[in-house]
């Protein structure tokens, strides 16, 4: 095993190592987010935590780490016989973001059921994580499947296997950590409330910081033995603070006063549930006992919420993470004690003591990082409510942002997005075989059961049933004499299952001055807005097109990150002349390329327009013809048609059925709209057959 990177090494990063050392302390806080950038020691830090938990002591020969003080009564390996306990070190157990469904919760072990006959359960990877830690690299990218399942574990303390007639329960208590890099896409609202902290983190700014970095890493990878023996002292003298604190863990008292502070404070920023507070309470706890202390004090309760709540206040995944402390110490102000606590008597503060390698107790970290600033990308609203003119009726500029006329190449101030909704659920026809999601059907590794085929290459999903009655009329012929089957290898059936996939929803958006002539650019970013939310709801791949002036601008590559695709629209400038055929064709370009990388995730073009079309001779032929080279591979599509007025063209239906896609209205787009709640993409006719 190689040896990993001490903790006590790490430099700076303290609200990282803070969080962890208080899970360490006390495992009820509920694991922790680590938020950053690629190539923040996240993995690092994480990876080093184990070695500073205490042993574990477990019943010999027992799968599921049972505690021989209290071992769990329907352990699968059970019962057992008291007395009988053996200590082994603290496991941290790695969840790859593409492991299957077996791996994680375990599942029948079918060599022994085939060769021998008899059920047996191989566990997964929640009974090796029990009473240890569960990390999950790259958490946001994991698939839902699996985000289910973890939910439900982290919810029941338990792991419950009903499938291929196994029906096994055990217990599953386990310290979950994550690090994501949020420019990789967010994670789900479930999943994240049920990490108790989170952290941000960012590679520091300081040259002789930085320089540190370099020189630890260095050599750490020319010898890790040695490196890691220079700072065993003090890994050793950070594993003596742990245990000490988990020691003075129980007797730490946590008053009415504090706990009205914890309430009043989860209430001041609107957190849904009372699971803030509970962690909130927990976190507080541990922060005492981490500075030796057996009472909460207030700082302590700051320095918890600071921990426990920003990722708890976010409505929306474009809502930026953070958390306002002056409203913070304003609440805490208010709800305080009477008469201030006595001071100069040992507090954290009065303490140069910070312990060997590690944070210097309740101040040692928690404070969002300087460049955290929440207030920075907030929507004008206001520039979204333009007072309604006539239907169709030119808007006279009044000074500032005055709108060009199509045909000229003036840019114009950026204008916010007008408030989301929920839209319809635009869907990809047929069958397809891309990643895991929730927007089309597909053929997927997770899902239900549909049926099952004889496997094309190696078998991934048995079908247990199909396969026994392959098996089954050949036993005599085949000379089975014991109790197993006699199973060869085309008598395997591999299972075939249906689910939902994520597809690739490419955004091609009109940016011209024709769209923003009539004031509609506001009401267009909040429907191309919308569309994101479910795009990230669905687990969907995004990317967005921009055309306006002379020319066509991939202003996102298609990326997970639909935060980034909300930001690049609230800053799309809009006038000039309107080059739609330059547009689809960028839009082309840009699937080309994409379908090369991914080959099975199908794409979904939204073009939102009012279907005009300027520059060059017969501009609207030359739309035309581009829309065909998307009906000509089966590309579906729909078009948001954005004309307005009590006279229309018509333009944007007529480019719909060039593309063999349909159109719909912004008001149609609406889920509740009474044009109903769903509306399936229609495909051109070669789409339909290639399904």
């Amino acid at each position: 095993m190689s040896t990993p990177y001490p903790f006590t090494a790490l430099v700076g990063q303290d609200d990282l190592r803070l969080a962890l050392l208080l899970n360490a302390v006390s495992p009820a806080v509920g694991g922790v987010l680590v938020r950053g950038e690629k190539g923040t020691a996240k993995s690092t830090a994480v990876r080093a935590l184990s070695a500073l938990l205490p042993a574990v002591s477990t019943v010999p020969g027992c799968r599921f780490s049972c505690d021989p003080a209290a071992p769990d009564p329907g352990c699968p390996d059970g019962p057992h016989r008291p007395g009988e306990s053996a200590a082994r070190p603290a496991r941290m157990v790695e969840l790859p973001v593409g492991a299957s469904e077996d791996r994680l919760v375990g599942a029948l072990d079918i060599e022994r059921a085939l060769a021998e006959g008899v059920k047996a359960f191989e566990p997964g990877l929640l009974a090796d994580a029990h009473r240890g830690i569960l990390y999950v690299d790259e958490v946001n990218l994991l698939h839902d499947h699996l985000v289910d399942l973890l939910l439900d574990a982290a919810a029941m303390g338990a792991s419950y296997v009903e499938r291929e007639g196994v029906s096994v329960r055990h217990a599953a208590r386990f310290l979950l950590v994550g690090t994501m890099n949020p420019e990789e896409g967010e994670l789900r609202p479930q999943l994240l409330d049920r990490f108790g902290l989170t952290v941000e983190v960012a590679a520091s700014r300081e040259p002789d910081q930085r320089v540190e970095v370099v020189r630890r890493r260095l050599a750490y990878d020319e010898d890790p033995e040695a490196f890691a023996g220079r700072w065993a002292a003090e890994e050793g003298a950070l594993r003596e603070r742990v245990a000490a604190a988990r020691a003075l863990l129980p007797a730490v008292r946590l008053g009415d006063g504090v706990l009205r502070q914890i309430a009043a404070t989860c209430a001041a920023f609107e957190v849904d549930g009372m699971r803030a507070d509970l962690v909130m309470a927990r976190t507080a706890t541990a922060l005492a006992a981490w500075a030796g202390r057996e009472e909460v004090r207030e700082e302590d309760v700051r320095q918890a919420a600071l921990l426990a709540l920003p990722h708890r206040r976010r409505r929306n995944p474009f809502d930026a993470p953070g958390l306002d402390e002056e409203k913070l110490d304003e609440t805490l102000e208010e709800f305080g004690p009477e008469d201030p606590p006595p001071g100069g008597d040992g507090g954290p503060e009065d303490d140069p003591d910070g312990g060997p390698g590690g944070p210097d107790g309740p101040d040692g970290g928690g404070r969002p990082p300087a460049d955290q600033d929440p207030a920075d990308g907030g929507r004008a609203e206001s520039e979204t409510s333009d007072a309604p003119g006539e239907p169709g009726a030119e808007v006279p500029g009044q000074g500032r942002g005055e709108p060009q006329p199509s045909g000229a190449g003036g840019e114009q101030r950026a204008v916010g997005a007008g408030e989301p909704f929920r839209t319809k659920v635009l869907s990809v026809p047929g069958l397809g075989e891309g990643a895991a999601g929730r927007r089309s059907r597909a053929r997927t590794e997770h899902g239900r059961t549909t049926g099952a085929r004889r496997p094309r290459g190696a078998l991934t999903k048995l079908h247990l049933a199909a396969t026994v009655q392959a098996a089954a009329p050949h036993q005599r012929a085949r000379g089975r004499s014991g109790a197993g089957l006699v199973v060869r290898r085309d008598d395997l059936r591999q299972a075939t299952r249906e689910g939902r996939e994520g597809n690739l929803v490419l955004f091609v958006v009109d940016a011209s001055g024709s769209m923003a002539a009539r004031r509609r650019m506001g009401a267009v970013k909040g429907a191309v807005l919308s569309l994101l939310l479910d795009a990230y709801q669905r687990r969907d791949k995004v990317g967005l097109v921009t055309f306006r002036g002379a020319a066509a601008e991939l202003a996102l590559p298609p990326t997970s990150s639909v935060d980034a695709a909300a930001a690049r629209l609230e800053t799309l400038p809009t006038g000039g002349r309107t080059p739609l055929a330059a547009g689809l064709l960028r839009a082309h370009e840009a699937l080309r390329v994409e379908r090369l990388r991914d080959p099975a995730r199908r794409p979904l073009l939204v073009l939102v327009t009012d279907g005009r079309a300027t520059g060059g001779p017969d501009p609207l032929a030359h739309a035309a013809r581009a829309a065909r080279l998307f009906a000509a591979e089966g590309t579906a599509s729909v078009v948001v048609d954005c004309e307005t007025g009590p006279v229309r063209l018509g333009l944007a239906g007529q480019l719909a059925r060039e593309l063999g896609g349909t159109a719909t209205t912004l008001d149609e787009l609406r889920a509740d709209s009474l044009a109903g709640l769903v509306k399936d993409v229609q495909s051109a006719p070669t789409a339909r057959r290639a399904a």
